[in-house]
């Protein structure tokens, strides 16, 4: 066997993958200014969250860090002011798997704000056991779906209030795995890997059904696949599964910061003024595609989400 050949050309492929990868990576090239506007990010403490915060904090805007970790989203505030030169930069707590922390952020934040401009819903978990919380519901769908369904329902009125405001849901091409039902929002079949395609394809369903309930205000909403990034959200998963993915990642998973221009773009761009309720990916339109669950296009469907998603989190 020649082994010489073998390795010329696994090393082809592997280079023409990566720069196929390279040439793909979407940027947000507005130069719109925040100054003005208020902004919240949740998860915004790490990884493609923080790089949002950064981008927003150096765009002029007055940036709240949605975390759950005071020690962690401090030093991350820290960090922005000190980068981007911009002290209107702030730490609220909030923990989007318990929906009392959840209610407590959104009603200081109405209290102490006259606007919000945009509301990225960045936050998520991944690889987690089945775990309910004392309020009786699980973690995983909590944190990644129901919490932020809450939250943004909250903030709504305020937001109605904000001329041409934007709602960014966080998804991810795993929505294409999911397969959701109104009768498992709650773990009732519950899978680790099946429960994170699920509550993406859930954050697309969100954005599609709250684009229609705002249909004649200034609000827009928009959800987004930020590509595969090297961030921390497979940490919990088992390491002989993290191990190959992170030395994968090394080559072909965009760093913290191009992971972020896809939400920048959502939350910025003057192209999408007016837009409402699309998928986008590498700062590209990607509505109606294969890369969107079938399921995320069936009104009645979604419909029945938000009226359980209401029940669930007593937001009626």
């Amino acid at each position: 066997m020649d082994y010489s050949l073998w390795f010329v050309t696994i090393s082809t492929v592997l280079l023409v993958v990566y720069i196929i990868v390279q040439l793909l990576k979407g940027k947000c090239n507005s130069t719109a200014s925040l100054e003005g506007k208020t902004i919240i990010v949740t998860g915004a403490n790490t990884g493609i969250g923080y790089e949002t915060a950064l981008s927003f904090a150096r765009r002029k805007g007055r940036v709240i860090l949605a975390c759950r970790s005071k020690e962690r989203a401090e030093a991350a505030c820290k960090t922005i002011k000190e980068t981007s030169g911009n002290q209107n930069v702030l730490v609220k707590i909030i923990d989007l798997s318990i929906m009392a922390s959840v209610r407590k952020f959104a009603e200081d934040f109405i209290k102490e704000e006259k606007r919000l401009d945009i509301l990225v819903n960045n936050a998520a978990v991944s690889g987690m056991k089945k775990t309910m919380t004392e309020e009786g519901l699980e973690y995983s769908y909590a944190t990644n779906y129901l919490g932020p369904f809450l939250l943004t329902n909250l903030l709504l009125d305020l937001m109605k209030k904000t001329p041409n405001s934007r709602i960014v849901n966080v998804s991810s091409i795993v929505n294409m795995f999911g397969n959701v039902s109104f009768d498992t929002l709650n773990g009732e079949k519950y899978s680790i890997a099946g429960t994170y395609y699920d509550t993406k394809l859930l954050n697309i369903m969100f954005t599609k059904e709250l684009a229609r309930k705002l249909q004649g205000t200034s609000v827009t909403t928009s959800c987004l696949h930020p590509g595969s990034v090297r961030t921390e959200l497979l940490r919990n998963i088992p390491v002989y599964v993290r191990i190959p993915f992170q030395i994968m990642g090394l080559l072909f998973f965009k760093t913290c910061e191009e992971g972020a221009q896809t939400t920048i773009y959502c939350a910025i761009s003057e192209d999408l003024k007016g837009v409402s309720g699309h998928y986008y990916m590498d700062c590209k339109d990607y509505e109606r595609t294969i890369y969107i669950s079938k399921q995320a296009y069936d009104e009645g469907l979604c419909k029945k989400i938000w009226e359980v998603s209401e029940r669930l989190t007593e937001s009626k």
